[in-house]
């Protein structure tokens, strides 16, 4: 929902009707001041706010305010959801942490830029995981000590990552894995 769409919309609407502020406030019941806050830009207003302010109106909420197509919303969701989670087979078969991401990513990267760089983003931290657990395995032989304490380390800190990801996708559409070898490279405009 954006600020500038939601003003403009009120003022139309507004003058359409012939309402100044303080009828729009009267037909409403939202103060004056929040009127004149929303109309300028100054604040996003909350649903029922809105809701209130399209009474008012006597038009529908879609007038005032752009509603995302919650299916296509519903859809990205579930997409994110597979990309950061399903690197979690990976606790069950062997390389499966980039092998499920990497299938998602080539079938989706053409269809959203979102899913081309979330995509990016997992496969190349999870095979940086991948290479780091290799290597700790191999030093097991030279420092049997060092094996567990640093294979422990590298795995915990995959799944502690991954955890706040895919959470952090969910919620915010951002995603931040650190210390990732950029294997897979965005491609130039």
């Amino acid at each position: 929902m954006k600020n500038n769409s939601i003003s403009e919309n009120l003022v139309c609407q507004r003058k359409l009707k012939g309402y100044t502020q303080e009828q729009l406030s009267e037909e409403s019941s939202v103060t004056i001041r929040t009127i004149q806050r929303i109309e300028k830009g100054d604040v996003q207003p909350h649903l029922q706010t809105v809701k209130l302010l399209a009474t008012g109106l006597g038009i529908e909420l879609e007038d005032l305010m752009v509603i995302d197509d919650p299916k296509t919303e519903t859809v990205k969701r579930k997409w994110m959801l597979l990309l950061h989670g399903s690197p979690f087979f990976g606790l069950i078969i062997p390389f499966a942490n980039v092998l499920f991401p990497l299938f998602i990513w080539i079938s989706k990267a053409e269809d959203n830029k979102i899913y081309d760089e979330h995509g990016r983003a997992v496969i190349n931290f999870h095979c940086t995981l991948n290479l780091l657990l290799i290597i700790s395995l191999l030093l097991f032989f030279p420092f049997p000590g060092y094996n567990y304490f640093g294979t422990a380390a590298i795995f915990l800190f995959g799944i502690v990552f991954s955890i706040k990801n895919l959470m952090s996708a969910l919620s915010s559409g951002a995603c931040s894995y650190p210390l990732a070898i950029p294997f897979l490279k965005a491609k130039k405009a």
